[in-house]
């Protein structure tokens, strides 16, 4: 990967007004901001109400929900190290909570039918001491909704998986945030309290340019789902790691499946999905995956663009007003429209297997004709010859087989099946049979191919 260039004055310029038309209609105190291109910094930009005291991307501005995707991360270790299953009930890792049903999976993307709050004071401005354990986080009546039926939002139920978190590793939910994702990745301004120099919480009255301090209560139980401060720099390192993965903290392939969509969408937002501890949305021709994040005096946004290879980061202390995921998005779509992603050189494979060499190139299911691609990564690409229609990539599993990493045939199993004598007869596919040409004579078609062949229509 080339070393991603300095943006051009007219980019910059362009994040430099988004960000100052939302820090005055939003009204902030201040608003951090940051972009990152293929991994790299590459444009911060703030504005202050405070003159000469603009914050830099190392002030730590609290982030509120954007701390569920760090446990969401936590979580998926476990799950890559055999500890445990997404599939297994949170019951058979923390027993007694009276929300026991509700398997891992659900509670990561908010399915699991729990309350979107907590029972009593209002959880963000009051101290933990009135939470002090699980039952009074969930109440006695948890849920709202059917386990598994729909997405509703719960911050219960991130509680739950940083106790989880606790009760497998055995450590608490701060100590292996710190070990496992903060030292690894080098987020060294990101921590559960704040430390300087870091933003102050404010309110904006609704009708008057007049400020009050927000309080900065300690979460307790309720901190893995909204502890965190960070700055845009930690935030826009942390935006690479989900793009790419990193194999010191979690795969590619286990961040690529937190940004995939898990739960069901709303009726009337079909463009807004949510994965395991990300957001998904759809607009504008390109998809975003990040989170977004308020708490008392606080909003924060954080989107990636895998396509772009861009990520970006907006931070405001104000309790409302400023939309920060707006304007983190709209920092990203700037960059992507202004400065489209140059695409690496076309370069030939290092070397191919001529016996998956002789796979490639056109197969009928049916009569509908599809291409089998090889792809740079080793695996390959079955789909439409031209046109719309199922398209998967498929991962190869070192014995002649390949297994669907996306689309429809995610999952399903790819073989191409032999003669005796070596030659290809068909490629099997989740039971489906792909020849080499419609309906052969010979072929393999479940049901048999009429033996009278192809023919006109009598007149």
């Amino acid at each position: 990967m080339t070393t991603p260039a300095e943006l051009l004055p007219a980019t910059r310029r362009a994040l430099l007004h988004r960000i100052a038309v939302a820090q005055r209609d939003g009204r902030a105190p201040s608003l951090c901001a940051a972009v990152g291109r293929d991994g790299k910094l590459v444009w911060t930009g703030s504005r202050t109400s405070v003159d000469g005291r603009g914050p830099d991307e190392d002030v730590q501005y609290r982030i509120g929900s954007i701390t569920k995707t760090f446990t969401a991360v936590l979580v998926l270790r476990l799950r890559d190290e055999g500890l445990l299953d997404l599939a297994d009930p949170l019951e058979k890792h923390l027993p007694g909570t009276g929300a026991g049903d509700v398997t891992i999976a659900q509670l990561l993307a908010h399915t699991g039918g729990l309350a979107a709050e907590t029972p009593g004071e209002w959880w963000e401005r009051s101290s933990a001491t009135l939470r002090p354990t699980l039952a009074e986080v969930l109440g006695e009546q948890p849920f709202r909704h059917p386990v598994g039926r729909r997405h509703h939002y719960s911050n219960p139920g991130y509680t739950l998986l940083g106790s989880l978190v606790e009760a497998v590793r055995g450590v608490p939910w701060e100590e292996a945030l710190r070990g496992e994702i903060l030292e690894p990745l080098g987020l060294s301004r990101t921590s559960v309290s704040a430390q300087a120099p870091h933003a102050g919480g404010w309110a904006v009255h609704p009708y008057a340019d007049v400020l009050l301090p927000e309080p900065s209560e300690d979460l307790g139980l309720m901190a893995p789902a909204g502890q965190l401060w960070s700055t845009a720099r930690d935030l826009t390192a942390f935006a690479a790691f989900l793009t790419t993965g990193d194999d010191r903290v979690l795969s590619a392939e286990s961040v690529r499946e937190m940004r995939t969509p898990a739960a069901p969408t709303l009726p009337g937002d079909w463009e807004a999905s949510y994965g395991l501890g990300m957001q998904v949305v759809r607009g504008g021709g390109r998809t975003l995956a990040g989170h977004t994040g308020s708490l008392p005096g606080f909003v924060a946004g954080l989107w990636l663009s895998e396509e772009d290879g861009l990520t970006a980061v907006a931070l405001a202390n104000c309790t409302s007003g400023l939309p920060a995921a707006t304007v983190a998005a709209d920092l990203l779509r700037i960059v992507a429209e202004a400065e489209p992603r140059i695409p690496e050189p076309w370069r030939p494979l290092p070397e191919v297997d001529p016996a998956v060499l002789e796979l490639t190139g056109p197969w009928y299911w049916g009569t509908q004709v599809v291409a089998l691609r090889l792809t740079a990564d080793g695996g390959v690409d079955l789909g439409p010859a031209a046109g719309a229609g199922r398209r998967s990539r498929f991962r190869a599993n070192g014995d002649g087989t390949w297994t669907g990493l996306d689309g429809y045939y995610a999952g399903e199993v790819l073989r191409a099946v032999r003669r005796q004598d070596g030659s290809v007869s068909h490629l099997d596919l989740g039971s489906f049979v792909f020849t080499r040409e419609p309906y052969g004579p010979d072929a393999p078609v479940p049901g048999g191919v009429d033996a009278e062949g192809w023919r006109g229509l009598p007149q």
